[in-house]
């Protein structure tokens, strides 16, 4: 497979920064203000932080029980490899949710939900694998 060149690939993750910082942004605070004009600002403020809240406490639930599932199975000697992707998934949408906005939080429940988890991870562990395969991944030994 050919590799892309380098002034490409500084394209490639220049659009992702910028997309993750400007645009999604943006786009969060296009909704709050349309959401607010319908329900008004106070009713919007106690919203977004409701559905902080009640992600905060999905995602402990969810963790909680992939940890124990994890440790289950660490004792029957069955390596934890899914179970540290769901915790890895589990942690970021976590932290999705303590970004104010409605479009981060569809985003976490998306990944909060099995159903809807295991397209995500299973799209992921394709990106990992690609990742690798390119040679993209460079082991440091101390």
């Amino acid at each position: 497979m050919r590799e892309k060149p380098l002034f490409k690939r500084g394209y490639t993750i220049l659009f992702k920064l910028f997309a993750a910082f400007i645009i999604i942004p943006i786009l969060e605070i296009y909704v709050l203000i349309k959401i607010g004009t319908y329900i008004g600002p106070l009713w919007t403020i106690i919203l977004v932080i409701g559905t902080a809240f009640l992600g905060a406490f999905l995602a402990k639930m969810q963790g909680a029980q992939t940890m124990m599932r994890m440790r289950a199975n660490i004792q029957q000697g069955i390596p934890p490899a899914n179970d540290i992707i769901d915790a890895f998934l589990i942690f970021a949408a976590g932290l999705v949710f303590l970004t104010p906005g409605f479009l981060t939080d569809i985003l976490g429940v998306l990944v909060l939900v099995p159903a809807t988890r295991q397209p995500i991870k299973f799209w992921l562990l394709k990106k990992i694998d690609l990742w690798m395969r390119q040679g993209n991944v460079h082991v440091h030994r101390l």
